[in-house]
């Protein structure tokens, strides 16, 4: 089992799941996060410290697509491992639908 991000993220992309890790296993696109799943360690803290709730375990329904996406992003995108602020009006957008399709942006983020 390994933990992945999902569609709550994007626009959002709060960083406290990014402090917490033990692993460094978060990569940084330009609008959401995503978790690198040969690096995961499935330790869970990442999970309950998500404000968005967008990390849940790849066993979890629905999880594959996000899996795809997790795995494919996290070879493209740089390494982020410390807090950064939300995208501005995060919280505006935390709960949305169809964010996706809407708004998803494959651009790699910064990193750090």
């Amino acid at each position: 089992m390994t933990y992945v991000v999902t569609e709550a993220c994007i626009k959002c992309k709060y960083t406290d799941c990014v402090e917490v890790c033990p692993v460094d296993c978060f990569y940084e696109g330009e609008n959401m996060l995503v978790i690198h799943p040969d690096e995961c360690i499935d330790c869970g803290v990442c999970e309950p410290e998500c404000p968005a709730e967008a990390i849940i375990p790849d066993t979890e329904s629905g999880a594959d697509k996000w899996l795809e996406i997790n795995t494919k992003y996290a070879a493209e995108w740089p390494n982020i491992t410390q807090k950064i602020d939300a995208l501005p009006g995060a919280d505006d957008v935390a709960e949305e639908e169809g964010k996706f399709e809407k708004y998803f942006s494959d651009k790699p983020g910064k990193g750090s």
